[in-house]
């Protein structure tokens, strides 16, 4: 997800003049549809859409899309198709057990409007033929790659959840490390997903993340974990923790929806993660926390990884290297839920 984003910020930092990003402040509520669109001000931004979706053979599979908005810090003075000014990156992945690791696929470019760019009216973030679009109350999510190609369309069938404090997400004991956060869960998604050659009509449930921020890691961290689950009951949970060099926690929240749709913000004290098992990756020889028992307020979840190999490595390109991936969820031994963890700043700390 954010990944992509950091080490790109990392590349370009020695050619950023100084840019006033606005900061992100407390007090401020979110407002949809009108917040929907991108915020090209602020330093960083993106729309990440992660799910669950079983084919007409009964197969399932996980899918992920992202868009990345970045406001680079150079070109500014000269505006046009070719400045370097605002940069769109997206990143597009199918979790196949069959395959045993992750597919995936990711491209970047200029906001020059034709090929790349975000718009401000609403959801509508393209590279190339990628996109991620809402239009009549739904969203499209259309990416390809070598190995994989889908068309999704993602309903909503719940109100947005607001994260944080209306929307204001803190990420550190300093306010000044903090985003403006939505989610939408619960989207109900039926599409088409090319794979291995055939094309299979597919269905299942979708989670989708919006958040901007000028100011986004603490100093000390090295990344986070994040989970989006969406609950066989109807709820939700948000949750992250931010995370230093050995994997101790330095911050974390969440947001719990519970089956009558009631949201309830969840601070540092009523989050943890505590690890259950490691896997290391024989590629980048990385490890991983792959199962983990989350503490969200009064539930105790236990995560379990659709396979063990999700990790993303994209250093012919950005160089990032993360894992983002499908996992079930128990309680009490049952499973209560399906959704995506992310796990960042294990190979190197992400600069943004």
């Amino acid at each position: 997800m954010r990944a992509l984003l950091c080490v790109l910020l990392l590349l370009v930092a020695p050619l950023v003049r100084a840019v006033d990003y606005p900061p992100v402040l407390p007090g401020r509520t979110i407002e949809l549809p009108a917040d929907s669109g991108a915020h090209p001000d602020f330093r960083t931004e993106w729309w990440y859409v992660t799910g669950w979706i079983k084919d007409e053979t009964g197969a399932e599979r996980g899918f992920q899309i992202t868009f990345f908005r970045v406001r680079s810090g150079i070109g500014e003075d000269a505006p046009g198709r070719f400045s370097p000014a605002q940069l769109i990156l997206a990143h597009a992945a199918v979790a196949d057990a069959k395959h045993g690791r992750l597919l995936h696929a990711q491209r970047s470019a200029r906001a020059s409007g034709a090929l790349a760019g975000a718009a401000r009216d609403r959801t509508h973030a393209w590279v190339g033929n990628w996109r991620l679009e809402e239009a009549d109350g739904s969203y499209v999510a259309e990416a390809n790659g070598q190995d994989f190609a889908y068309r999704l369309e993602l309903t909503p069938t719940q109100p947005a959840m607001l994260n944080g404090d209306k929307g204001f997400s803190q990420k550190a004991p300093d306010p000044a490390n903090a985003s403006y956060y939505y989610s939408r869960p619960q989207l109900a998604v039926r599409g088409t997903l090319s794979i291995d050659g055939r094309e299979h009509a597919v269905s299942g449930k979708a989670w989708l993340d919006q958040e901007w921020s000028s100011e986004y890691m603490p100093a000390g961290a090295s990344g986070w974990d994040w989970i989006g689950v969406n609950l066989d009951d109807g709820g939700a949970l948000m949750a992250f923790r931010m995370h230093d060099r050995t994997g101790d926690a330095l911050w974390s929240a969440g947001t719990l929806r519970d089956a009558m749709g009631r949201d309830r913000a969840l601070d540092r004290e009523a989050v943890s993660f505590t690890p259950l098992r490691r896997w290391r990756s024989p590629r980048t020889n990385v490890e991983y926390v792959v199962a983990w028992r989350v503490r969200a307020g009064d539930r105790e979840l236990e995560l379990r990884p659709l396979m063990d190999d999700q990790e993303l490595d994209s250093r012919r390109s950005t160089g990032a290297i993360y894992w983002e991936g499908a996992v079930r969820v128990f309680e009490g031994g049952r499973e209560v839920g399906r959704g995506y963890l992310e796990m960042t700043g294990y190979a190197q700390r992400l600069e943004m």
